[in-house]
């Protein structure tokens, strides 16, 4: 039996407080994986056969826009500040995580999947590479 949206919603909301997160947390580290998730698409580029955007860090780590569309039978770029909502979002997961003995966060950077996981206790046994095996922990992104 396939479970609605609202029974998945629910469901990962009970494992989050089985583990120990109370809603508000849960809430803020969701938007914070979507806030993760969106960056990712954008360093990767978006857009269509006239217009692709994507952001990039300068040398100094600053982000910026490269807007490149073609207009007037020739290819133009604009490049404009981004504000870091990468950061941002690192940085409420980090204060969140600091309270939590024991668990951790991975930040999966792939935007065609969940760019945020809990890594409990006992997910992953000393030696082993989270890289390899982040998905062992719990995804915080809604089906």
């Amino acid at each position: 039996m396939k479970q609605t949206k609202k029974q998945q919603t629910a469901r990962f909301f009970n494992l989050m407080s089985e583990n120990g997160f109370t809603y508000n947390e849960t809430t803020a580290l969701l938007k914070a994986e979507r806030a993760l998730r969106k960056w990712g698409e954008l360093e990767c580029g978006t857009g269509d056969g006239n217009r692709s955007v994507h952001v990039f860090r300068d040398e100094n780590g600053k982000p910026f826009y490269r807007v490149q569309f073609y207009a007037d039978g020739q290819w133009r770029e604009s490049v404009q500040p981004k504000r870091d909502t990468e950061k941002a979002a690192l940085a409420k997961v980090e204060a969140i995580m600091a309270r939590k003995t024991g668990f951790r966060a991975y930040h999966q950077t792939d935007p065609r999947g969940c760019a945020l996981y809990i890594i409990r206790p006992g997910d992953i046994e000393a030696g082993e590479n989270v890289h390899a095996l982040y998905n062992r922990g719990i995804a915080l992104c809604v089906a």
